[in-house]
């Protein structure tokens, strides 16, 4: 079902006319007890005013006659349509959808916590009326939906998946847009369109949390040493090849092994080194 529009009068004038024929059913029954003409005009102005109806701004009004779709009133004010018609009002503005935190597995199957938020808005009344049940109910658990398939298809970081180019932590404006897609797909049945999605919490599950805490740490410490072991064998290449350049002392293999070994110790340990001066001769 597409949504159609439809023509309104407007309703001021309406109103003018079941108001006027009120009083003048009321003025025939109490002075000229005319009781079938007055209760003719009080039924007319009943019916004029059935068919009044206040339309907000960003609002729309479904109209169904006997059932079947007639079309979506749009225009804003006091409007007039059939009265015949049923008329069911339907907010277009946006909507925030806060979705609840859910515990899935990602890609590499480690249980993770995620949760995501939502800005979606009725674009086609008549598909959110009339083509689902509940389309707030609809939009939360489609949500859901794709909020767990996307979790199940990419990895935490890329700790877990090293050749992946894209994971659910490294890569947020990738993830965000893979996520906004899939609810614009999921909800065009229901006449929604999605304006915004992100990922509003994103975490370890807490039984495997202190572990990938441990093993992050670790892993820093790694990628710090190798930092540290790649700059400590630079150092010390450029001394040794001052020392030769100036002819500043002249060492045997077994005195630069010695070298290179103390100044190794010294440029990596993790606490200040006391130095020991030799005060004799050089061997």
């Amino acid at each position: 079902m597409t949504e159609k529009s439809i023509t309104s009068a407007s309703g001021y004038l309406f109103l003018a006319a079941a108001l006027l024929c009120l009083l003048l059913g009321i003025y025939l029954f109490t002075q000229l007890e005319s009781v079938i003409l007055a209760g003719l005009l009080t039924l007319l102005a009943l019916f004029l005013f059935k068919g009044l109806c206040i339309i907000y701004p960003n609002q729309g009004v479904a109209a169904t006659f006997f059932g079947d779709y007639v079309g979506t009133l749009k225009e804003t004010g006091l409007r007039w349509i059939n009265p015949l018609y049923k008329a069911e009002a339907i907010s277009l503005r946006a909507r925030n959808l806060n979705g609840q935190t859910l515990k899935v597995n990602d890609k590499m199957g480690n249980p993770i916590e995620i949760a995501a938020v939502v800005v979606w808005r009725v674009v086609d009344t008549a598909r959110a009326l009339y083509d689902v049940d509940n389309y707030v109910q609809y939009v939360q658990i489609q949500a859901e939906a794709a909020v767990r398939s996307l979790a199940g298809s990419y990895a935490y970081d890329h700790m877990e998946d090293e050749t992946s180019s894209v994971t659910l932590r490294d890569s947020t404006g990738q993830i965000n847009e893979y996520l906004e897609q899939e609810l614009n797909e999921r909800l065009a049945r229901a006449g929604v369109e999605v304006h915004e999605a992100r990922i509003s919490h994103l975490a370890y599950s807490p039984e495997i949390a202190g572990a990938m805490l441990q093993r992050q740490q670790a892993s820093a410490v790694v990628s710090a040493r190798r930092l540290i072991v790649e700059g400590a064998v630079g150092m010390v290449e450029m001394a040794l090849a001052r020392l030769a350049e100036k002819n500043v002392v002249e060492l045997d293999e077994e005195r630069k092994a010695a070298m290179v070994s103390n100044l190794l110790v010294v440029l990596c340990g993790e606490k200040n080194v006391n130095p020991v001066v030799n005060a004799g001769s050089l061997y």
